[in-house]
């Protein structure tokens, strides 16, 4: 299993936050998450000028195995998407804490963060469902 980054926030359905100053947080799928789904072929991402709901899907992933909604993990509104993803879903496989990014969110509240498990947390998660 990777590594998982110590400035990450995670929801307990896979996503993560991780906050980039100014009030902006990008957002990914864990590497646990894109392990589960395989080989991704397609993403699709909110559009820049989107509002997001914490909890709500804001993106799809697909794989050749499934399709997954993604979630964000706070509110606010897109100021950027990583559009590279479109041409090359598989960077989200091969770096999922890095270039695998999804999409920007200049945050509404930031106390929707403290939430959300911190990486120790994440990790317990992954291994009770290990079990």
């Amino acid at each position: 299993m990777s590594e998982i980054p110590g400035d990450l926030k995670f929801l307990k359905s896979h996503e993560w936050a991780r906050l980039d100053g100014d009030g902006k947080v990008t957002v990914g799928i864990s590497d646990h998450a894109q392990g589960l789904l395989g080989d991704l072929v397609y993403v699709e991402l909110p559009n820049v000028g989107d509002h997001v709901e914490a909890g709500n899907a804001s993106a799809v992933v697909e794989s050749v195995k499934a399709a997954s909604d993604v979630y964000s993990p706070v509110s606010g509104t897109v100021v950027e998407v990583n559009g590279a993803l479109a041409d090359k879903p598989e960077t989200i496989n091969e770096d999922a804490y890095g270039d695998g990014w999804l999409f920007v969110v200049q945050l509404d509240e930031a106390s929707q963060l403290d939430e959300m498990l911190d990486p120790d947390a994440y990790a317990e998660l992954l291994e009770e469902d290990d079990h």
